[in-house]
């Protein structure tokens, strides 16, 4: 096993970690878990491919730096190790057709590392991906829904989250939202650079659909005007 091999694991171990000790808490970590306990992720398995870089590299830094919880420090420490150990990828129309509105502020800053999938980086699976998510300051990432059920484990300090048709509400490092197939989802993100664990526990080749409020302009438009203090949170 080569030294990029190891941190890659080490981080993937990180993860697995954290997720166990919310086992039975939530019922997509559970079903995250019995996926992740199906995989051989022993050291025979890792791949071994080339890293590649990004443009956004400033702002990945700056999103794993600010990784504060307490609980969430191992993540961040094997994160800082690997990160130029990994093969990161903006979202070019990969998982949206690619006529869909996705906003500007998506394209501009959109950023994944797959490290179990059907293209990881750490370990290949056909039918399961988890991997690293992130999003540049004052962005919405619009409503959407896809077939593939996802976890998502949040480690930046606050991100906003409006699931199906409901309100608004803001969340805290450390918390995981689970989204079953088809549901509508959407993510606001405040000052900080936005970052996540995330996992689309089957159907990883299904494409996103935008599904239209009429909101988006007016919360766009107070994104890049507001500070974060101008923001109600209602922290779950």
């Amino acid at each position: 096993m080569t030294d990029k091999q190891r941190r890659i694991k080490a981080l993937i171990h990180s993860i697995i970690t954290y997720l166990r000790a919310d086992r039975t808490l939530n019922h997509g970590v559970d079903l995250t878990l019995d996926k992740l306990e199906k995989i051989d992720l022993s050291d025979e398995q890792l791949v071994d491919i080339a890293p590649q870089g990004t443009r956004h590299d400033k702002v990945l830094k700056q999103a794993i730096d600010e990784i504060k919880y307490s609980k969430l420090q191992e993540i961040a420490r094997c994160m800082a190790l690997s990160k130029d150990d990994l093969e990161w990828r903006e979202d070019s129309d990969q998982f949206y057709p690619a006529d869909s509105d996705v906003g500007e502020g998506y394209r501009q800053c959109n950023l994944h590392s797959v490290l179990i999938g059907p293209d990881g980086c750490g370990y290949r699976h056909p039918n399961f991906s988890m991997g690293i998510f992130m999003l540049g300051p004052r962005t919405l990432y619009r409503d959407h829904n896809h077939l593939a059920p996802e976890l998502y484990l949040n480690l930046s300090e606050k991100s906003g989250w409006r699931l199906g048709a409901n309100e608004w509400r803001d969340y805290k490092a450390g918390s995981v939202i689970w989204i079953p197939s088809g549901a509508n989802h959407a993510t606001r993100v405040y000052d900080q650079p936005f970052i996540s664990i995330w996992c689309w526990l089957e159907k990883v080749n299904s494409i996103c659909k935008l599904v239209h409020f009429d909101d988006w302009a007016e919360i766009e438009h107070d994104l890049t005007q507001k500070s974060n203090q101008d923001f109600k949170y209602d922290f779950q």
